[in-house]
């Protein structure tokens, strides 16, 4: 079971197609979990996403409810990508059946859904500076997931 990525209630549509069309180059699947901010279609993601949107695996999710049972029957484990985490993204052990999850660009998520995750991981960065660009930190640490658990493999 290879790394996936989970976007919770994405806000911008060229994030979104930004990391679909990332997905689609590393074979990732990636997990929209909805509602989003804008109308989700080819048509709204194609400026960011191109082409490479219908070479993705795209998982939609009518909400957060349906995701995690989703994730629970599939036992995989939730990690939070947070800039309200304490432990190092690069400190952490990543397993192949991880889903890494980003928040909304404009409000990260809610306190009862980071409750229920398995790891929280923030990316170090310079004091007082708030947070990376959702989509930027979304190609960090999955990169780094992917390196610790032979993600790789099979890619040229």
């Amino acid at each position: 079971m290879p790394v996936e990525l989970a976007l919770y209630q994405p806000d911008i549509a060229n994030n979104t197609g930004t990391l679909i069309r990332l997905g689609a180059c590393l074979g990732t699947t990636i997990h929209i979990i909805h509602p989003t901010g804008f109308p989700f279609s080819a048509k709204s993601l194609a400026r960011a996403g191109l082409d490479y949107v219908d070479h993705a695996i795209v998982r939609e999710h009518t909400g957060f409810t349906a995701f995690e049972a989703w994730r629970q029957s599939e036992g995989r484990r939730l990690v939070l990508l947070s800039t309200k985490a304490t432990a190092s993204a690069y400190a952490a052990q990543y397993e192949a059946n991880d889903i890494l999850m980003v928040g909304r660009e404009s409000a990260g998520v809610p306190d009862a859904v980071a409750d229920v995750v398995d790891l929280r991981v923030r990316i170090p960065m310079r004091d007082g500076l708030r947070s990376i660009n959702v989509a930027l930190a979304a190609t960090l640490i999955p990169g780094e997931a992917k390196r610790q658990t032979d993600g790789f493999t099979g890619l040229k």
